[in-house]
C-alpha cells in the first residue's frame, strides 16, 4: 500500500523519537561533524548502535499493528557537507546507503515490513535553529537539488526535509524535490506565537508553498519544539485558518520545554516521563487530529511505547 492510501486510511501513524541526541550520548557512537549519523553504516559498531535504535521505534509499531514511517539517516549528507568529510569519495553512494542499510532492517520484518515506510532525510543548509543562515528560495533550489536527486533514485517511499526555520529554503527545497516524482514531506520548527523562526506565519508558509509548487508537498509537519509550544501555536493559527488542521498532519515533539536553541548546546539531558509524554502527545492527537506521531529531542523507544498504548487504549 502507497503512503498515500495509508495517510487516508489510518487514523494513527507512528515515527520515531529522538535520533541524533540519542546518538550523541551513547559513549561508543562516534558523530562525523559533518555527515553526523550518515557515517555510522560504514563502522560495524555505528550500523548496530543504529539498527538497535531503529528496531526500536519499529518494534512499537509492529506491537500495535500501526503503520511506521522510518527516516533514514541523511540528515546532513549534502554534497556540501560530504565533500569536507572523511567520506568525500563516497559522495554519490553514501545516501543510497544509508537508505539500504535501512531497507535491511525492514526487511528483517517479513511480516510488518508492508507496514514500514522509509523516507529520506533532508535539512536546511545551515544551523536549523537560526533562521539569518536559511538560503533564499533560489539558492535552496540548486543546493539541495543534487542530494534530493540521490534519494529520489534509491529505495525510499517519500523525502522529509525537517527542522526547517524559514520560508525561503522551504520553498527552495519543495521546489527542488517536486521535480523527482516522489511524495515529500516539510517540517518546521514553530515559535509560540505560530510563526517559524523567520517570523513567516505558518499558515502564510503553508499557503505559499502549496500555492507556488506542484506538485505541493503530501502534508506538513513540525518537529523540535514541545508540545505545550505546539498546541499555543497550532492552536492560535487554527482558530483564525481552520483550514491548517488539513495541511499539518504530523508532529515530532520534544520531551523539554526548552528551546530547541537551548537544547542544542545543553551539556545534559533535559527530558520528562514516557507517561507525562504520552499524556500531552495525547492530547494534541484529539485536540488537533495530528494522525503522526513521534518524538524528536529528549525521547526514545520507551516514550513511543508509550504514546502508542495511550493511543491505543484510549481510541
Amino acid at each position: 500500500m502507497s503512503l498515500k492510501k495509508i495517510l487516508s486510511n489510518s487514523k494513527i501513524i507512528l515515527t520515531e523519537g529522538g535520533m541524533i541526541e540519542r546518538i550523541k550520548r551513547n559513549e561508543n557512537a562516534q558523530v562525523d561533524t559533518q555527515i553526523a549519523h550518515s557515517a555510522m553504516v560504514y563502522d560495524r559498531k555505528g550500523r548496530e548502535i543504529l539498527r538497535k535504535i531503529y528496531s526500536g521505534y519499529i518494534d512499537v509499531g509492529k506491537k500495535y499493528n500501526c503503520p511506521v514511517l522510518s527516516l533514514a539517516p541523511t540528515w546532513r549528507a549534502n554534497p556540501e557537507r560530504i565533500e569536507k568529510s572523511a567520506f568525500k569519495n563516497k559522495k554519490k553512494e553514501i545516501n543510497r546507503d544509508c537508505v539500504d542499510f535501512l531497507n535491511e532492517i525492514r526487511n528483517s520484518y517479513p511480516d510488518f515490513s508492508d507496514s514500514i515506510f522509509i523516507g529520506g532525510m533532508m535539512a536546511c543548509k545551515g544551523n536549523a535553529y537560526d533562521s539569518r543562515e536559511a538560503l533564499s528560495k533560489n539558492a535552496a533550489k540548486s543546493f539541495h537539488q543534487e542530494q534530493a536527486g540521490y534519494l529520489a533514485e534509491s529505495n525510499i517511499d517519500f523525502i522529509k526535509a525537517a527542522t526547517l526555520p524559514a520560508l525561503s529554503e522551504a520553498l527552495g527545497m519543495a521546489a527542488t524535490i517536486s521535480k523527482f516524482n516522489i511524495p515529500y514531506i516539510l517540517s518546521f520548527v514553530v515559535k509560540p506565537d505560530g510563526s517559524l523562526l523567520d517570523g513567516t506565519p505558518i499558515y502564510k508558509a503553508i499557503e505559499t508553498i502549496d500555492a507556488e509548487v506542484d506538485p505541493k508537498p503530501l502534508l506538513y509537519m513540525v518537529n523540535c519544539v514541545h508540545p505545550t509550544i505546539f498546541e499555543k501555536a497550532i492552536g492560535e493559527e487554527a482558530k483564525k485558518f481552520p483550514g491548517i488542521l488539513n495541511r499539518i498532519l504530523g508532529f515530532q515533539a520534544n520531551s523539554s520545554s526548552k528551546s530547541p536553541a537551548e537544547l542544542d548546546n545543553l551539556s545534559y539531558l533535559d527530558t520528562t516521563s514516557p507517561e507525562e509524554f504520552a499524556d500531552l502527545m495525547y492530547s494534541i492527537h484529539k485536540k488537533f487530529g495530528i494522525k503522526i506521531l513521534g518524538g524528536c529531542c529528549g525521547t526514545d523507544d520507551s516514550h513511543i511505547e508509550a504514546l502508542a498504548e495511550k493511543l491505543f487504549n484510549k481510541k
